[in-house]
């Protein structure tokens, strides 16, 4: 059976499934396709894709469903989603602000919600035209991810702030941004080849790391090798192989703190 793989086209995603996908290591056959982080997690409700990326904030309701695998997700140090504006502000001048997120139910959203300087509307629209949006005036603000983290300033955008460092600081833990679930009704024998595959990806990512090379740069919302190299080095990291116990641990306090706020419901499935 060939398993259906949702990944986002962002250069980390690229880059971990690139050998997966291309036969280059063992595992079950995938056929792989792309979509918006936000689409990828509204997908993922409709339980319609065997293996999917979704975000940590998503996985409240898609437990009961999916299990998170341990490898191949986005987790990490300096990584988290950065508020931006198109003039120099602060904290305190985003309230009552309108702010373009990019899902109501990314991480990046739920960070935003449980630091809150208390801004005003939200508009939902794909991540690639936040900075647009910003620099255009449709919006006060915008909550950036994925590449953007590296040019923003390019876009003349000035940061607010970075809920990474918040996140970190305040837990000193990592940030759980993005993981892989997999369908509970493939089998634990199935969820465990496709979780190896996906580790057995990563590593020949990071050992033939030009494999890939033309494939990411191929799917990148930023074209720039420079930014798509820096990306790969932020996001690709010892949790993509593996998300170990402080991964763990990080996904857990990240969903329990959001739950107490009333943010995300309660886990009724383990993580």
């Amino acid at each position: 059976m060939t398993l259906q793989v949702g990944i986002s086209p962002c250069p980390n995603d690229t880059f971990v499934f690139h050998a997966l996908a291309h036969g280059l290591v063992d595992g079950p056959p995938v056929e792989v396709f792309f979509a918006d982080i936000d689409e990828l997690n509204t997908l993922a409700s409709t339980e319609d894709v065997d293996v999917v990326k979704v975000s940590y904030a998503a996985l409240p309701w898609l437990l009961p469903s999916y299990t998170l695998l341990s490898s191949g997700g986005a987790v990490g140090r300096g990584v988290g989603p950065l508020v931006v504006t198109a003039r120099p502000s602060s904290p305190e001048m985003l309230k009552g602000a309108h702010v373009a997120v990019p899902g109501d139910r990314t991480t990046a959203y739920l960070l935003l919600r449980l630091w809150d300087p208390g801004f005003g509307s939200v508009t939902v629209m794909p991540f690639d035209q936040i900075m647009p949006a910003v620099r255009d005036g449709s919006v006060d603000a915008g909550l950036v991810i994925h590449e953007s983290r590296f040019t923003y300033r390019d876009r003349g955008l000035h940061l607010v702030a970075d809920l990474g460092s918040w996140w970190e600081e305040t837990t000193g833990l990592p940030l759980p941004l993005g993981g892989i679930v997999a369908r509970r009704s493939l089998g634990r024998d199935a969820i465990n080849e496709i979780d190896s595959a996906i580790r057995a990806s990563v590593v020949h990512a990071w050992t033939h790391p030009t494999d890939s090379r033309d494939w990411v740069l191929a799917h990148s919302q930023e074209l720039a090798p420079t930014v798509v190299d820096a990306h790969i080095a932020l996001y690709v990291n010892e949790f993509t192989a593996d998300l170990g116990a402080e991964g763990l641990a990080a996904a857990r306090t990240l969903l329990a703190h959001a739950a107490t706020a009333g943010l995300v419901p309660v886990l009724t499935a383990p993580l």
